[in-house]
C-alpha cells in the first residue's frame, strides 16, 4: 500500500468504528522488533506508522513495550498458532506426513512439530486471530485467519484483509486482487490443502 491509500484504509476503519493514537515511531518500532524478535513487513509497518490502532482485539505495541500485562498478551498472541497446532497434534491426530513418520508418542510428536515450527515464517498478530507472516519482509503479504489447523486466507495482502475483516469496499486506487501476490512457506500450501479436504 502506498501512503495515500494506508491513510484512506484508516478512514474507513474509522468510519467502522476503529480507535487509532498517534502512529508508531521508528524508535519504538526498533524496540517492538527487537523485544518481539520479528520485523513487520512495509505495508503492515507504515499503516502502524500512519496510526496505531487501539480498539480492543487490534495489538496495541506501544503498550506492549511499557506494560508486563500487554507484552505478555502480545506472547501469547505470537505464540497461537504453535499452540493451536500443538493442541491439534495431541487432540485431533494431527501429522504432517512430510514430517516423516508419525511417532507413537506425544512427546516425540511435539519435539518434531516444535522444531518444524521454528522454520516457518513467524506469524504477526493483527487483529483477533488474523496473522500476517513476516517473510518475505516484502508489501503484499497475504493474511491467514488461524485457528489451530483451521488455517485459511482472510485477505490476499493488507488492503483486502481490513476490507474483508470491517465489511467495507475498496476504491480502484487498490489492486483487485483474485489470489495471493505469492506463496507464503508452509502457510498458504497449508491452505490449499486443508480447503482440498
Amino acid at each position: 500500500m502506498t501512503t495515500e491509500q494506508t491513510k484512506n484504509i484508516i478512514r474507513l476503519l474509522t468510519d467502522k468504528g476503529v480507535h487509532f493514537d498517534n502512529g508508531l515511531t521508528d524508535d519504538e518500532v526498533l524496540k517492538v522488533e527487537t523485544k518481539f524478535d520479528f520485523k513487520f513487513p512495509p505495508d503492515l509497518k507504515l499503516f502502524l506508522q500512519t496510526a496505531l490502532p487501539t480498539s480492543d482485539r487490534f495489538v496495541n505495541w506501544r503498550l506492549g513495550l511499557k506494560s508486563k500485562d500487554e507484552t505478555d498478551k502480545i506472547i501469547d498472541r505470537l505464540g497461537w498458532p504453535l499452540e493451536g497446532m500443538l493442541f491439534d497434534l495431541q487432540s485431533n491426530d494431527f501429522w504432517i506426513n512430510s514430517w516423516g513418520d508419525k511417532p507413537n508418542t506425544y512427546e516425540e510428536k511435539e519435539r518434531i512439530a516444535k522444531e518444524k515450527y521454528l522454520t516457518f515464517p513467524k506469524l504477526i498478530p493483527i487483529y483477533s486471530h488474523r496473522y500476517i507472516p513476516s517473510q518475505p519482509n516484502e508489501k503484499g503479504n497475504p493474511v491467514f485467519s488461524v485457528h489451530q489447523m483451521d488455517i485459511i486466507f482472510y485477505g490476499y495482502d493488507l488492503a483486502t484483509y481490513f476490507a474483508n475483516e470491517f465489511s467495507f469496499e475498496l476504491t480502484d486506487e487498490f489492486e483487485m486482487l483474485d489470489k495471493p501476490k505469492r506463496e507464503i512457506e508452509f502457510w498458504s500450501k497449508w491452505v490449499d490443502e486443508w480447503t482440498e479436504n
